[in-house]
């Protein structure tokens, strides 16, 4: 039977430190969908971690981690992560798989992906006054232009860099267009980049598998447990995130059955991870981002740092909107409530609960498809829209390390239980703290 841990938000909820609790009695640890785009950091026995491409599982020497056909792979990052790794003593001897099927990104692509940004850019400063706010704000690791390569049936699937004149053909072929497509490619050079995969092919040969094979034997066995990771999060999935401000796969539970070929009928649980309060990094709206001394506490208190760029994260209250919508789509069994300690002095905690169209008055209650109704994104309540907030009178005590619900104050609890309430979700598992053993399970 699978669990499946999902973000509920914009990414970055901490969904890393749960998939390393669960994965301890996981005997297989998948992602299926993104690249290295994504970014997990797991606190385990005094050393951090951060993890991209590879499965968090890793952290369990006895779990096996299987990269699936949906996700896109950077060769070189690949073989960089299982380095670092390996320096911090963690071993992946015969722990870690591809799929065959999966889809390469090349420098090529990661090229791309900032002359595209760099087109967004300029355009949007010729239609908003200089604004930049067509930007998506990428992490720029090329993971569009390899799904773009993907869907347009251009691209390299893994099993194909081992037919060197197949790869070596469709490589240059790509090239070409884009050079063609941007006008010049600056210092990439096509044949440079063939050098260095004739390098990587052998190194990578016992790594690549039949995930079809290796999902449905462990399936077939009662006693396998797995554990599906699930990267980015919900508001940034292709289909039903804020498009186009969003990634460029299937981030929620569609995309973990299309990326491990996962038996729908043998799901144990969807467990949403949803931070006590957002955040999202890069361009796009979002409605209840504070700019001012709050969201600078947020982002203080909360080290608010993307894993993957480093870039700082845009902080603000937890909207329930978001979170209905995201569980209307992901249908979670359970929730993962994680850092509450960082709202521990804040006198009072805002939750949004719903929007308003203020010339009509017409409440949303469920996130629009059409952007421009949330005018900047709502932090300022320009336009026609306006965020509607309940509020809170906050515990202002130490939850750091809480390990008990019972041990909690009385504001949380009560904070936890209109979640739980609004949603209609159990709050399962509540963080109090970045140690793998700061975990309330209820």
């Amino acid at each position: 039977m699978a669990t499946i841990v999902l973000g509920t938000q914009w990414g970055d909820e901490g969904k890393g430190k749960l998939v390393d609790i669960l994965c301890s009695s996981a005997n297989l640890c998948a992602r299926a969908q993104g690249g290295n785009n994504a970014g997990h950091t797991i606190v385990a026995n005094d050393i951090t971690y951060d993890f991209h491409i590879l499965p968090s599982g890793l952290v369990n020497p006895k779990c096996i981690n299987v990269i699936g056909s949906g996700c896109v792979i950077h060769i070189p990052s690949f073989f960089q992560e299982l380095e670092d790794l390996e320096k911090k003593g963690l071993s992946t001897a015969d722990r870690i798989y591809m799929s065959e099927r999966a889809q390469v990104v090349f420098d090529l692509h990661q090229l791309i992906d900032g002359l595209e940004e760099g087109e967004l850019r300029e355009g949007a400063k010729a239609m908003v006054n200089g604004k930049g706010a067509g930007e998506i704000g990428t992490t720029r690791k090329g993971i569009g232009p390899a799904y773009s390569t993907k869907v347009a049936r251009s691209g390299v699937r893994v099993h194909q860099i081992f037919d060197k004149e197949m790869m070596d053909r469709r490589l240059r072929t790509m090239a070409r267009g884009a050079e063609k497509r941007y006008g010049g490619l600056g210092s990439y050079n096509v044949e440079e980049e063939i050098v260095r995969f004739d390098t990587y092919r052998a190194k990578l040969y016992p790594y690549v598998t039949d995930v079809v094979t290796l999902m449905d034997d462990a399936q077939k066995q009662e006693d396998v447990k797995i554990l599906v990771e699930g990267a980015n999060a919900l508001m940034l999935d292709i289909d039903y995130g804020t498009y186009p401000y969003v990634t460029s796969s299937n981030t929620g539970i569609g995309g973990v059955f299309t990326g491990l070929a996962l038996n729908p009928m043998k799901i144990k649980e969807i467990i949403g991870v949803v931070k006590a309060y957002t955040t999202r990094v890069g361009g796009g709206p979002f409605p209840t981002e504070q700019l001012n001394e709050t969201g600078s506490r947020l982002q203080t208190l909360g080290h608010e740092y993307g894993v993957t760029t480093g870039r700082t994260r845009r902080c603000g209250w937890l909207d329930l909107v978001v979170l209905k919508y995201s569980t209307a789509i992901n249908h979670y069994t359970s929730l993962n409530l994680t850092k509450l300690d960082i709202l521990d002095t804040f006198p009072t905690i805002r939750v949004a609960t719903h929007y308003v169209i203020k010339s009509t008055g017409q409440i949303l209650s469920t996130f629009p498809a059409e952007l421009s109704i949330l005018g900047d994104g709502g932090a300022t309540g320009s336009g026609d829209f306006e965020v509607i907030y309940k509020d809170f009178k906050g515990w202002e005590s130490k939850t750091t390390g809480v390990r008990r619900w019972d041990d909690l104050p009385l504001q949380a609890k009560e904070y936890i239980e209109f979640i739980e309430a609004e949603v209609g979700v159990a709050v399962k598992w509540i963080g109090t703290g970045p140690g793998r053993e700061s975990m309330i399970v209820r």
